[in-house]
């Protein structure tokens, strides 16, 4: 990990994506709507494979046919990227997700999850503890209300996590229009701002 910068690199990183599942989408009810949730945790995920990060994907409940698999639209600009199911609320308590994490062989981690309040609060809380210098990713997370939440996101930042947004942490990366990543860069954001007017009008970035 590079000490020296503030900023996150693409380089240092691992993304880290926890229950984007149909259950979990259909229950959303905080302020990023589960429409705008998907393409925001597409981001990321197209943001990692442009810059071949390293690349976490969990579920929870499937094999036990509690919940659905991930989101195919999200999947689908995951290739390659096998998601490890569980049974645990949280997902660091399975050790295969925990060697996943490890094996990335970052400790900077870009998480998203669903809910805010439960999956993604506490894995992020474990993996705070656990050495990882962690940031979630407000805007393509979401709650079962609002108090939840809101009520997530503090204790997240209690624990030490940081929150960012999903733009904020493409342009973070590679930073600078001359770098070499930032073609790649280009792609993913001219895609991102085409498919937003697709899902409101009303949504600015």
């Amino acid at each position: 990990m590079n000490k020296d910068l503030g900023v996150w690199t693409y380089q240092d990183c691992a993304l880290v994506l926890i229950d984007y599942q149909k259950e979990m989408f259909e229950t959303i009810r905080s302020e990023t709507k589960a429409d705008l949730v998907e393409l925001n945790v597409r981001l990321l995920a197209r943001t990692a494979k442009a810059f071949n990060m390293p690349i976490v994907l969990s579920t929870v409940g499937v094999q036990y046919k509690i919940n659905g698999p991930t989101r195919p639209a999200i999947l689908a600009d995951l290739p390659g990227v096998q998601p490890i199911d569980r049974t645990s609320m949280n997902a660091f308590e399975d050790a295969a997700f925990r060697a996943a994490v490890a094996n990335t062989g970052r400790k900077r981690l870009i998480v998203g999850g669903l809910h805010t309040e439960i999956c993604l609060s506490f894995a992020t809380v474990e993996l705070v503890k656990n050495g990882y210098t962690t940031t979630f990713v407000t805007d393509a997370v979401g709650g079962r209300s609002q108090t939840a939440h809101r009520t997530g996101i503090e204790r997240l930042e209690h624990a030490g996590a940081v929150p960012n947004t999903s733009l904020a942490v493409l342009c973070e990366l590679f930073r600078d229009w001359t770098s070499p990543q930032a073609d790649k860069a280009r792609e993913v954001i001219n895609w991102y701002f085409a498919e937003i007017p697709k899902i409101t009008k009303d949504v600015g970035v």
